[in-house]
Parts: structure tokens; C-alpha cells; sequence
């Protein structure tokens, strides 16, 4: 039998990462883990000590899991990857049916086939979603209430008073496997893997992950006014935005660009961007699923 590598963020989670982890450790034999603080050591060293039948475990939420696909992207290992939820919004977790608390979930088909981004000459894999229009903004408000040491954010404050006073809504022209789409007032744009983001937000709730052609979703709301839009909202967390068909569109395909009028802040792998014009998302190498 081969070691369990748990590996976590000290400072996640209100710097209750190892706390965490020692939860995790819960599901193993004691003299079978070995932790790793990622803080301390990256994922090249930690895969060089481990041998193939070793088993890592990522303690975390969506973010550590965003930060993973990422750091790993080049560096070839044989490991199973397992998961083990600590986060708050846990989109991931939700989309794949887990259960916060439950023991660690093998990740390895989840994890292959990623799509990736071009935004601003750099290139990221995702794992849940790119963020585009109003959800950008609360993050980039939520980042700077953060730099300034204020405890209490919330997104949803954030959203409503974006929607009544501070988002302006733009125009955007979408490139979906090579067909031109416009749209006027787009609030927002994201390009979704799975069905869930935001913490909860089911923007398309018929995407699949593991979809046999890698396909990804983009959904945008647009066309409405500030007090529609914000009567909208409610409905984007049960799915149920589909019954609104002048102001929600929903576009599936393996190469989607986006462009908006005026620059936006864009949610990316954990990463909020700002001052992005256009993002492209091309999906990953067709999946086989076993």
C-alpha cells in the first residue's frame, strides 16, 4: 500500500488549512500520510518523492483546486488525485454531487481534457468557468475591500448595489466556433466547464463537464434594465434563467471569443483580471470516458 500525500493551504479557509487537512488524514492510517504545505513546497517536488502508487489528496476549495490544473499542467505524474472539500462556494463539489465532510473523491476524470483561456497574452486551464460582466466586477470589489483589511465582504451586497448604481452594462460580440454573435447591454458573459459558479449560480445548467467532445458553454444575459435584471437574478441560482429567451442565450461550442465594448474585471482560475477586453476559451482535447 502507498502513502497518502494531503496536501493544503495554511492560510486558506481562515487559516484553518491544517485543521483541515488533519480531517482528511482522518479517512487514512496515521503512518500512511505525509502532509504538504503548498505554501512551502510546489507540486514538481512534491511529485518527485512520490512513487506511482502513492495517492495525493488537495485540501481545499475551488481555488486550490483552480491552482492545481494550473501548477501541474506540465509536469507528468502517475498518481491518482483525490479531493477532499474545505472551501465555501465549492462549485466543483456540487457539480460532481460531493458531499463537504464526506471522504476525499477520485479526481483523475474531472481533471484531463481542461480548457483553457487566452486573456491578456497569458493562458490558464479551468476547471469550473471564465467570469465576464457584473460577476467580475463584485470580485474586483471584493479584492480591494480585502487589500483593506475589511472583514465583512459580501458578494451579494456587492451585486445589488453594482445592479442599482454602480455596473454599467456593455455592448459584446461573441465568436462561437467561427459565427458572430452581438449583443446589446451584456451584464454578464461567463464561459462555463460544469453547470455551477459564483456559489451556486447555474448559469448552464445543461453543460456537462465530461461532455464527450469537451464542449464548453457560454451564457449571457443581456437586453434588460437595471430592476428587471435584478428581478432576473434569483433565477440564475435555480437554472431557471432559460424561460427568459429575449434576455438569456445560451452558446455551446469547442472555441468561443468574447469581446466587450469596455473593459471588464474577469474571475479566472482563482485569479480576478482587470482591465480585460477579450478572453478565448478553447476546449480541451476530446475526452474518453470511461
Amino acid at each position: 500500500m502507498g502513502k497518502t500525500y494531503i496536501v493544503y493551504n495554511p492560510l486558506s479557509c481562515s487559516g484553518c488549512g491544517k485543521e483541515n487537512a488533519e480531517k482528511a488524514a482522518g479517512f487514512y492510517k496515521a503512518e500512511e500520510v505525509v502532509y504538504k504545505d503548498i505554501c512551502g513546497t510546489d507540486y514538481s517536488k512534491i511529485f518527485a518523492e512520490t512513487a506511482p502508487e502513492d495517492i495525493v489528496v488537495i485540501c481545499g476549495g475551488d481555488g486550490t483546486l483552480n491552482h492545481f490544473v494550473n501548477e501541474t499542467k506540465n509536469i507528468a505524474f502517475e498518481n491518482s488525485i483525490y479531493y477532499y472539500a474545505t472551501g465555501t462556494g465549492n462549485d466543483f463539489l456540487r457539480d460532481i454531487d460531493g458531499v463537504q465532510g464526506e471522504k476525499p473523491i477520485c479526481i483523475d476524470k474531472y481533471i484531463k481534457n481542461l480548457p483553457s483561456v487566452k486573456v491578456q497574452g497569458k493562458d490558464y486551464l479551468f476547471l469550473n468557468n471564465v467570469g465576464f460582466g457584473i460577476d467580475g466586477y463584485c470580485c474586483e470589489v471584493g479584492d480591494n475591500m480585502r487589500a483593506q483589511n475589511k472583514e465583512k465582504i459580501s458578494y451579494t451586497a456587492i451585486a445589488i448595489k453594482g445592479l442599482l448604481f454602480h455596473y454599467k452594462p456593455t455592448n459584446a460580440t461573441v465568436i462561437v466556433d467561427g459565427k458572430e454573435y452581438n449583443f446589446k447591454k451584456v451584464w454578464l458573459a461567463p464561459t462555463m466547464n460544469g453547470k455551477f459558479y459564483g456559489g451556486g449560480m447555474m448559469p448552464t445548467p445543461e453543460q456537462s463537464r465530461l461532455d464527450e467532445e469537451s464542449k464548453v458553454s457560454i451564457m449571457l444575459l443581456h437586453g434588460t434594465g437595471k430592476l428587471r435584471t435584478l428581478m432576473i437574478f434569483p433565477d440564475l441560482f435555480k437554472g431557471e434563467l432559460g424561460k427568459y429567451t429575449k434576455n438569456n442565450t445560451v452558446l455551446t461550442g469547442k472555441k468561443i471569443t468574447v469581446r466587450f465594448e469596455t473593459p471588464r474585471a474577469a474571475p479566472i482560475a482563482g485569479e480576478t483580471v482587470t482591465g480585460v477586453t477579450e478572453y478565448t476559451v478553447e476546449a480541451g482535447v476530446t475526452a474518453k470516458i470511461k
